[in-house]
């Protein structure tokens, strides 16, 4: 607002000085914009200043506080608000490019996109399920990938599970170093099931799990229905790993009544947790035996969806368990720098 009691509103090239200039606002980093931004306020001025590479700055100033403010005039300051985020968002869109994606239209599973893991392994984590290639386990209907658990005492090549389910990756078909992975996803309620969205490196270039990383985008525990996990694994070999995790819980509803979005933007340095497109988790501090920050993640990794059954991070299943239980996945999408 300026002295005539008219509104200033203006993108221009960021200065220097521009984050030093009032001392008593509030700065505060917003990286979900994709942007270094900052808002700053105090009883005079709502501004922000975002820059890419120090290329953009913005501004919208209010009235004093012995100004009347009537609600014609708020109405205007926050349309000149909408005006300033649209053109932040415009900016942050423009700075990915989609290089791969699966919408799962087909009438069955790509597989020049993904490759299906059939094993009884566990996973290293006392997992209960044998992992097929079955329909019954892993099947496309209706625009959706279906990974699908049940207990059906199956069997495949003289090993028997109490239970089934699937594994796919895109391993040697879907690989990349840094990037923005995007996957809309309905989670399946109950104690023992543990589906899970996440990266592995596709060579070991700095040794064995962990030192050459692991980056789970999602992880849940089916008898926590409102909360998931991301974590960064690395350091060391088994036992000498080490983890970074944090988790989310919803202030309301459940991943498991609706499809969400769990993406992450993975830079050098620096690895970015998102739901629904908003910012919850950063993490720039890791390490491995193999070399120096920030290996271990500077190698190309793999896209792995799965739901597994039973083991140490959701416990096994109860009597109250449901089978068959699935995990919908609605789309995969993955950006690089343009």
């Amino acid at each position: 607002m300026h002295p005539d009691g008219s509104l200033g509103l203006a993108l221009r090239p960021l200065r220097p000085d521009d984050i030093h200039r009032h001392p008593k606002y509030l700065f505060q980093h917003l990286p979900q914009a994709g942007l270094s931004c900052y808002c700053a306020s105090n009883p005079l001025m709502i501004s922000f200043v975002c820059s890419e590479s120090g290329v953009w700055g913005g501004g919208i100033q209010l009235s004093p506080m012995d100004r009347p403010i009537t609600i014609f005039r708020m109405r205007i300051y926050f349309c000149a608000l909408l005006l300033c985020l649209n053109s932040i968002t415009a900016i942050s869109a423009e700075k990915w490019k989609l290089v791969w994606s699966d919408e799962f239209n087909g009438k069955q599973l790509d597989y020049s996109k993904w490759g299906v893991k059939e094993n009884a392994f566990g996973g290293g984590n006392h997992e209960l399920q044998i992992y097929t290639d079955r329909k019954k386990n892993i099947r496309v209907e209706n625009g959706r990938l279906i990974i699908e658990a049940h207990k059906d005492n199956a069997q495949i090549a003289g090993t028997q599970r109490q239970f089934s389910s699937g594994s796919i990756r895109t391993k040697h078909r879907g690989d990349w170093c840094y990037g923005k992975f995007e996957i809309r996803a309905k989670l399946p309620a109950g104690q023992g099931l543990w589906p899970a969205i996440w990266m592995l490196p596709t060579h070991d270039v700095f040794g064995s799990w962990a030192a050459s990383g692991e980056i789970d985008i999602m992880e849940f525990r089916g008898h926590e229905p409102n909360t998931y996990h991301g974590t960064l694994h690395f350091g060391g070999l088994w036992p000498n790993n080490r983890q970074s995790t944090g988790k989310l819980k919803l202030a309301e509803g459940n991943f498991t009544d609706v499809f969400r979005t769990f993406g992450i933007e993975w830079e050098a340095g620096e690895i970015r947790w998102y739901l629904d497109g908003k910012l919850w988790q950063t993490k720039k501090k890791w390490d491995t035996v193999g070399g120096k920050f920030p290996a271990p993640f500077t190698e190309q990794f793999h896209l792995v969806l799965n739901l597994a059954v039973g083991g140490k991070f959701p416990g096994n299943p109860n009597a109250q368990t449901s089978f068959p239980s699935k995990m919908e996945v609605d789309w995969v999408r993955v950006y690089q720098r343009k």
